[in-house]
């Protein structure tokens, strides 16, 4: 599956904003003035041109922000599942929906009018007609106002998503907050990750790239993920599990021996055990982090044994 680009989304317009484009579009680019002496037949090509030419710049305008978003159902389950969690799927379908189902009414309205106008027998009438089709259509654009704003909100989030690609060599990067995550991923990519001493300061999924033995790596370092069920994890925490289920990674676990992040070595190990089933054939690693505030030699027998059931339970260890 393509790699979906969502910094490249275009701005989504307000629906007045969009009004006042499309009419004063019309209005510069169509004839403006009808002569007295015409006939009838040149006055409804002249009304109808109009009618034409509002109808197919509101198809242009719409269309363009309907190709531009994704279609949940054919972009790879990452996104598909990343969009779920942050926007809501029935909502954003919805709005997709009303929008689409909005092109068509207009469609339907111009292709009305333009019938009854090929009928005008008079200016007036002629005239009267091309108002009350203009009229309706810009009715039927005010009640897409939510719609469209919803997604310009959906396309300024999603501009600001990290690009990663579900289909590259990946490294995933978990453990309780504050083990030194972002610090792993500072030294090893480019990125430039936030590191406080406080738990939840990785707000997002954070992307860096490295080189290992002449090939690309995709570096991700995850929020906190907890140990709770998931109807409880909050936004933050459901991104990494969307990350987990999805990507093809290796998946890079990181204990603080030293019990510094305000987590014990039997909570980490609780928490390494209660999501392995997320690791189902995906690479696992563990690896033991800060021994120098904690040697491994002077931990308790029992954190030792916790320890290597980790080490058992993973394909590899360091």
């Amino acid at each position: 599956m393509p790699v979906y680009n969502f910094k490249a989304l275009p701005t989504v317009p307000s629906a007045s904003d969009l009004l006042d484009v499309v009419l004063s579009k019309t209005q510069r680019q169509t004839p403006t003035v009808v002569r007295g002496k015409w006939q009838i037949s040149r006055i409804r090509q002249f009304y109808m041109r109009k009618v034409k030419y509002t109808q197919q710049t509101f198809h242009d305008k719409l269309g363009k922000v309907l190709d531009s978003f994704p279609k949940l159902d054919d972009i790879h389950p990452f996104y598909s599942d990343l969009m779920n969690v942050l926007y809501d799927r029935d909502h954003y379908k919805l709005a997709l929906g009303q929008i689409h189902t909005a092109v068509g009414l207009i469609d339907k309205i111009a292709k009305d009018y333009v019938r009854l106008l090929k009928y005008g027998d008079s200016l007036y009438r002629c005239k009267q007609l091309k108002k009350a089709a203009l009229g309706r259509m810009c009715t039927l654009m005010k009640k897409q106002k939510a719609s469209l704003v919803y997604l310009e909100q959906v396309r300024q989030h999603m501009s600001r998503l990290p690009s990663i690609d579900p289909n590259t060599r990946t490294l995933l990067v978990c453990g309780y907050p504050n083990v030194g995550k972002s610090s792993f991923m500072n030294t090893v990519t480019r990125a430039d990750v936030e590191v406080e001493p406080y738990a939840f300061t990785t707000k997002s999924l954070y992307v860096g790239h490295m080189d290992f033995k002449y090939l690309r790596w995709q570096v991700i370092d995850t929020p906190g993920i907890l140990d709770r069920p998931l109807e409880t994890r909050n936004t933050i925490e459901m991104q990494s599990i969307t990350a987990l289920a999805h990507l093809r990674a290796v998946i890079l676990y990181i204990v603080d021996i030293s019990e510094q992040c305000g987590y014990t070595i039997a909570q980490q190990a609780a928490l390494f055990h209660s999501i392995k089933p997320l690791f189902a054939n995906k690479p696992l690693l563990v690896v033991c982090n800060k021994t120098d505030a904690q040697a491994m030699e002077d931990l308790p027998q029992k954190s030792k044994d916790l320890l290597e059931e980790m080490k058992k339970a993973a394909d590899m260890n360091c």
